[in-house]
């Protein structure tokens, strides 16, 4: 395993203004008159009329998040219990998603029941938006972050943490068994790779395509690669219908993603759930995994022996680019819960005492994620996660989006990004077409953009 250090982040600007720094600034107890203090002590007996008065007024607040990561989910709950500890006044009722479906859908059915969250992991911020179902984030908080994304002009997010690169997580026993002495400067270099790691007996790379969204991180490796990294505003041209997922570059993006699939991804991939792509890493039925640094601590705690590796993947040409740019997303309230000024209150203390140190540092080592806060702070990481933090902050790397990521002018339909995944799937399955697959792209695209005008 991996020894651990201690690493300083300290303040430093990253591609589009992204920090690799952490809050050391205000905190949920820190005596700020505009959040509520922790209630009194039940010890303290005293019941006089003044200390009746200026007990805070009970409150309850819902708070939805997504499970998909359990390492994520296990973070987020543990800074939730704290916080309920810390103020015994505001109740939370835990809304985590915990259904099949996708978390989108899964907040537009709370909506149409009339449970949506007062306080929301929001991932898409632009849908609930326009919808009406979101409240600007007060001002007070605004100076917690590095970085705040905003949508038409409005902030509406408290970022949970930057957006995190993805890369090859790879088994270095596998490596060397299979004779592989030196780590790809191309993509092309990659693919002999695998050659050599099929030949040696093992399969290459594992899947977990049982969930959906883990399909984006091979989709958009080559989307980033062979589109965004050389037009980010792709999308906005797809939507003014200038431009195809017919296009020489998607279909050359799709083409190799089907590739890879067809000859080094694990067989097993389309019924392998993403919790179990770690187990399968460590058992040595698979030689690399292609996700992010949240599965790091999975890993390693799944074998604390285990010889992990981490790098970026670069394109054919050698250059790499990797998910990094800061995303319209975070801690939201809603619009209904802005309408009480207790919600609103408990919501700010809420916020402030997520992204305290004493929290925010656990909950990006727990997490695996990349400090979105203003402040330094001191975080342990073990050496493959200080790999990773430099690949976020190097500026020779460039930084790009995921197809769903983008806002603005470049915000995709929201149903689109699953609908596509899912013919990416099929396409794999029924070795289709890539062009004529495309096509049906087109069509649905078209068709959704259509529907979200009326």
């Amino acid at each position: 395993m991996a020894s651990k250090r201690l690493l300083k982040l300290a303040s430093g600007i990253l591609s589009a203004s992204l920090v690799l720094t952490a809050c050391g600034g205000n905190n949920g107890n820190s005596g700020n008159s505009s959040s509520p203090s922790p209630s009194p002590s039940a010890s303290s007996g005293s019941s006089s009329p003044q200390a009746t008065q200026d007990a805070p007024t009970p409150v309850t607040l819902s708070i939805g998040y997504a499970t998909g990561d359990p390492a994520g989910k296990k973070a987020i709950e543990d800074v939730l219990d704290a916080f309920s500890a810390a103020y015994p006044h505001i109740t939370i009722k835990n809304l985590s998603e915990t259904t099949s479906d996708s978390y989108l859908d899964w907040l537009k059915t709370k909506d149409a029941v009339g449970e949506f969250p007062d306080v929301v992991e929001m991932r898409d911020t632009k849908v609930f938006a326009d919808a009406g179902k979101l409240a600007e984030l007060p001002e007070e908080l605004h100076s917690l972050f590095s970085y705040l994304p905003s949508y038409e002009g409005k902030y509406y997010n408290a970022p949970l943490a930057a957006n995190a690169p993805n890369g090859i997580l790879y088994s270095k026993k596998a490596y060397a068994d299979a004779g592989v002495t030196e780590l790809p400067k191309t993509y092309d270099e990659f693919i002999a790779i695998q050659e050599k790691l099929l030949a040696s007996g093992i399969s290459p790379i594992v899947v977990g395509g049982k969930d959906l969204w883990h399909m984006g991180f091979w989709v958009n490796y080559f989307l980033i690669s062979h589109v965004y990294a050389k037009d980010p505003d792709w999308n906005s041209k797809r939507t003014a219908q200038t431009a195809s997922f017919t296009d020489a570059q998607v279909v050359q993006a799709i083409t190799d993603y089907k590739e890879l699939f067809s000859k080094y991804v694990d067989k097993g991939w389309l019924s392998t759930a993403d919790n179990q792509t770690a187990s399968i890493l460590v058992s040595g039925k698979a030689a690399q995994l292609f996700s992010g640094p949240w599965m790091i601590g999975q890993i390693l705690e799944a074998d604390p022996n285990f010889e992990l590796g981490f790098y970026a993947l670069p394109d054919r040409e050698g250059k790499t680019t990797v998910v990094g740019l800061p995303g319209l997303s975070g801690w939201s309230l809603s619009s209904e819960a802005a309408k009480d000024s207790n919600k609103v209150e408990a919501f700010s203390a809420f916020v402030k005492f997520f992204f305290d140190p004493a929290q925010y540092k656990t909950f990006i080592e727990n997490s695996g994620s990349i400090p979105s806060t203003s402040a330094k702070m001191d975080i342990e990481a073990n050496e493959i996660m200080q790999q990773v933090l430099a690949i976020a902050a190097d500026p020779g790397i460039q930084k790009s989006m995921m197809i769903n990521q983008w806002y603005g002018e470049n915000a995709i339909p929201p149903q689109f990004r699953n609908w596509y995944y899912k013919l990416l799937q099929e396409l794999i399955v029924n070795k289709g077409d890539v062009a004529e697959y495309m096509k049906q792209a087109d069509a649905e695209y078209d068709s959704n953009v259509k529907a979200n005008q009326q």
